[in-house]
């Protein structure tokens, strides 16, 4: 089913949830329920709570600054500029330039959310019994959002128990401590999920995709070099590949519809509902205003995101994925065919003179971008995020399901860990030219070789960056650029082919800093794209712990990097 029946009782029982690891946010109680008055024991009650705990997992991700935000932002595809004329986008700023903080609001969401989440699950603990497959689930779901929270801030507070006295402060843990805490959850409960596919459940093979994630990250966690976690990431990904059933779905775009239930490639989703649980905001996000009537979409999108020029020259000649996830150039009206059905950009262009840098009349996207904020973005500037369905009517893309994983991830993880183990590398090739047979016409075009593969990559990373003001004008005086080139970064060519397929995937954040250049610091820090500047810091590859959740909780240590901003 679609939707994930969620609780009324959200706003009542919140507040007793939280505790002095979160961001203190004081909420007022709708009703006489507490702690003490609420029956937790009642089957009824327990199934709102358990939803609840799956709620705050979609809250988590498609809040505002939600997890989708911090992996995405940050990263050298997808940048949300000032807009000038709009009036928006400077809160981003410091995310394209690696330059937040703690005091900046960007990650405090996804603190907040995490921690409710894991208050839901822990309260729901405390009454299931020790086995049986609801208690797995809610094991299942407070470890993704450990998970979560281990690779946004390493070290953060452990609790596996509501049953605490008031006024109790959960002890900050180490990052090993809240990855082994995580290992053995799993490890513990992945007979018990099971392997039935329900949707928006989690099963076996859901669990196994989290592990996977984690051994694959383990060396970029903890700065070692210690192939064994690879070995470990390998196991995990043959049990879905040669247990799970999965396939991957005939069409690219079958994995990003409003409904994907019936993808035979998505291995753990996140429902939404259009009515229910309207949380993906992307359609707004991303789009002119004008440009809503290229979907049939009744909205007023509040032009924002847009692509980063360097990735789009980055695409191979032939790759569909480049059409299927942005939308350049002249936009059409959507229209309808004889049976009612919308057809996008099949129509006339549509009319758009704000800005008009091709002096045409029409709304179209350029491929160029000034900058990020100096002087910032005019309003036809930059492609648009469009691989999220957007549906005609009323809701564009708010009742879209999240595909949080997918076989094809699966795919990537096991030629990744055959690379950098020096393992049966043909294999890799093949697995990854099989997950881009779907977006080429030509099957020999699709085939990626092991030495394309460890190759570097083709993206043209350096600072780009025109200070000029005028929409038409784009004066080389004005031009910042420096020229660094992929050549030099460790299995370049995977990583460009995880930019194709997972772009806005929540994934780019994560692979930059798993990748490394020759000279061993990460594509991170170690590459400038567009207004962002490479650098020999490390501390970024780790969020600060928010502002809010130290003063709530002042045994909570700042992570290394960000002290001086402290207090």
């Amino acid at each position: 089913m679609k939707f994930i029946k969620n609780s009324i009782l959200s706003l009542a029982v919140t507040t007793m949830l939280l505790f002095g690891a979160c961001t203190d946010l004081d909420e007022t109680m709708y009703s006489g329920l507490t702690d003490s008055t609420i029956d937790v024991n009642d089957p009824e009650i327990l199934g709102y709570m358990m939803g609840e705990v799956y709620a705050q997992f979609r809250f988590l991700y498609w809040g505002w600054n939600g997890y989708f935000d911090v992996n995405e932002e940050c990263a050298d595809t997808y940048m949300t500029p000032k807009r000038l004329g709009i009036g928006w986008g400077d809160l981003y700023i410091p995310m394209h330039k690696h330059a937040w903080n703690e005091t900046q609001g960007h990650i405090d969401p996804l603190w907040y959310y995490a921690y409710v989440g894991i208050g839901y699950a822990n309260k729901t603990l405390d009454v299931l019994p020790e086995t049986g497959q609801e208690q797995a689930q809610m094991r299942f779901m407070r470890a993704l959002n450990y998970y979560v929270l281990l690779d946004a801030f390493r070290n953060v507070p452990l609790e596996t128990t509501q049953d605490v006295e008031a006024g109790y402060l959960p002890e900050q843990k180490s990052a090993q401590e809240i990855f082994n805490f995580c290992e053995t959850e799993l490890q513990a409960i992945k007979d018990e999920l099971g392997t039935d596919k329900v949707f928006g459940y989690p099963n076996r093979f859901a669990a196994d995709m989290v592990l996977a994630k984690m051994y694959l990250n383990y060396n970029a966690y903890f700065r070692t070099n210690d192939d064994s976690y690879y070995t470990k990431a390998l196991a995990e990904v043959d049990d879905i590949l040669t247990n799970g059933g999965y396939s991957l779905a005939p069409n690219y775009l079958d994995n990003f519809r409003v409904s994907i239930a019936s993808s035979p490639e998505v291995i753990f989703a996140l429902p939404l509902d259009k009515t229910n649980a309207r949380h993906n905001y992307l359609v707004n996000k991303c789009l002119v205003g004008a440009g809503a009537a290229a979907y049939g979409y009744n909205g007023s999108p509040w032009n924002g995101s847009c692509a980063v020029p360097q990735f789009i020259e980055s695409y191979q000649e032939g790759d569909q994925r480049l059409t299927d996830t942005w939308t350049g150039g002249v936009q059409r009206f959507a229209t309808e065919d004889a049976n009612g059905n919308v057809i996008p950009q099949s129509g006339d262009p549509i009319p758009f003179s704000t800005d008009d840098w091709a002096g045409e009349g029409y709304l179209n996207y350029s491929l160029r971008v000034h900058s990020i904020d100096n002087p910032g973005a005019y309003q036809q500037e930059g492609y648009r995020f469009v691989k999220s369905e957007i549906e005609a009517g009323d809701y564009g893309t708010y009742g879209n399901d999240v595909a949080f994983f997918r076989l094809a991830d699966a795919m990537f993880i096991k030629a990744e860990c055959l690379l950098r183990l020096g393992q049966d590398e043909q294999t890799a090739a093949d697995l990854i030219s099989e997950v881009r047979s779907r977006s080429f016409e030509s099957a020999q075009a699709a085939i990626r070789s092991v030495e394309d593969l460890k190759g570097g990559s083709v993206y043209d990373y350096g600072h780009r960056e025109y200070t000029s003001e005028g929409f038409a004008n784009f004066d080389p005086a004005s031009y910042i650029v420096t020229n660094e080139g992929g050549d030099d970064i460790i299995l370049g060519g995977l990583l460009d082919d995880l930019a194709w397929e997972f772009v806005g995937e929540h994934h780019r954040r994560q692979d930059l800093i798993r990748f490394k250049m020759e000279d061993g610091r990460n594509v991170f820090n170690g590459k400038s794209w567009f207004c962002k500047d490479a650098t020999t810091e490390t501390h970024w590859d780790v969020y600060p712990i928010p502002k809010a959740a130290l003063d709530a909780n002042i045994s909570l240590v700042q992570n290394e990097g960000y002290q001086s901003a402290s207090n």
